[in-house]
């Protein structure tokens, strides 16, 4: 039996154990390195390591790549990124040996504090200003109110610098120990690259014949205060601008997985969700799969961009976005997760996220503009939303 062969065979299987043993998602935690892929999800945790196979760039669709390099390879999985220009070139593998834990948060261990950041001094360089990413708001603002479209996302970035060599895992620790129920992620995205997140937004996943997706659009910084961070969460639940920026997205996911499904449910009105930084608005979409040939990959294709982080309408959004960052998004705001050669899957978006490179960390926030939108309260957002990787460095602007 060759090498590979081999280490297919002994890939572990993607189910929950019934009673998971302490530690056993925190051991993956641990030994996560560089060189390594790592995935917390909701529903469980991966580590992977070495590729027997990436998948290439080519005309077909990603979802079509994906499925012959599972067959050529033997895998049992692909693992990876997908930038947010779905033409770009994908960070996907089929790995060589497969790790896979209970949740995060099914694990008592994840309670146990993270080491802190390591004193560093941090240069820190904004990409574009607070006053010109204000300045592209309130552009963007005019031009909604001439009719031209109704929605865009736009992104500023933060670029650290240290004198020291960057702690990924170290990094990798404090965000996943920080919001364990949400969707923490590490992976090489190119030589000498490694893309880092704690995203709290799924795309869609696919388990069995059952389509989940949970959109999150509308959003609102959290506060050290008790009483101001209930007072924050009251306020957005009834926001008419964070309603109406919500329901377009939520309005969008339903018609891209209404297809797929012979039956599909959407709630009325959306819930909170909290992570350690922000408020957000979140409804959960659920669908019935018509048939067993779409994976959880081609829906996820097929449902991004969504209004969410680009905009409306799609095409129009991202010529603003374009004329509008003075940087490529590469993998930010594009879609992280894995799936296996049959369907099944769980496609994250990618915020809450940065790149690491050398001593670099370009990090990486957006915030959804409409008409009503307030070009300092867009910043702010931002800001907040820098939070998480800036806790997870110690770092502060």
């Amino acid at each position: 039996m060759s090498t590979a062969a081999h280490q297919v065979a002994t890939h572990r299987p993607l189910t929950e154990p019934a009673h998971p043993a302490v530690g056993a998602a925190t051991a993956l935690l641990d030994t996560y390195s560089p060189d390594a892929r790592f995935l917390a999800t909701p529903t469980r945790t991966l580590l992977t390591r070495g590729e027997l196979r990436a998948v290439p760039q080519g005309d077909a669709p990603v979802a079509e790549r994906v499925t012959g390099a599972l067959a050529e390879s033997g895998g049992s999985l692909v693992i990876g990124a997908i930038p947010f220009d779905q033409r770009a070139v994908p960070a996907l593998v089929i790995p060589e040996t497969v790790h896979t834990g209970p949740p995060l948060a099914a694990d008592p261990l994840i309670a146990l504090p993270a080491d802190p950041p390591r004193a560093a001094s941090w240069d820190i360089r904004p990409d574009p200003a607070p006053e010109v990413y204000a300045q592209g708001v309130a552009a963007a603002v005019d031009r909604m109110w001439q009719g031209e479209f109704s929605k865009v996302v736009l992104a500023r970035t933060l670029v650290l610098t240290s004198e020291d060599e960057l702690d990924i895992a170290g990094v990798l620790q404090r965000l996943a120990r920080r919001d364990p129920s949400g969707y923490t992620f590490a992976m090489p995205t190119a030589p000498g690259r490694t893309l880092l997140g704690a995203s709290p937004e799924l795309l869609v996943s696919r388990r069995g014949s059952l389509l989940v997706a949970n959109p999150l659009a509308g959003s609102t910084p959290r506060s050290a205060d008790l009483a101001e961070d209930v007072r924050r969460a009251a306020a957005l639940l009834h926001s008419a601008k964070d309603l109406h920026e919500h329901a377009v997205v939520v309005d969008a996911v339903h018609q891209t997985m209404a297809p797929y499904c012979s039956k599909i449910d959407v709630p009325v009105r959306p819930t909170l969700i909290r992570t350690a930084t922000m408020w957000h608005l979140s409804t959960t979409v659920t669908g019935v799969l018509s048939g067993p040939e779409t994976s959880a990959l081609e829906i996820a294709c097929a449902m991004h961009p969504t209004p969410a982080v680009c905009g409306t309408p799609t095409d129009l959004a991202r010529t603003v976005i374009r004329e509008t960052e003075p940087f490529d998004r590469g993998f930010f705001t594009g879609m992280v997760g894995w799936g296996n050669a049959e369907g099944d899957g769980e496609w994250v978006v990618t915020i809450r996220c940065a790149e690491a490179a050398g001593r670099s960390l370009r990090l990486y926030a957006g915030a959804g503009v409409v008409a009503a939108s307030d070009p300092a309260a867009e910043t702010a957002e931002t800001g907040a939303k820098f939070r998480t990787f800036l806790n997870a460095v110690g770092a502060e602007l």
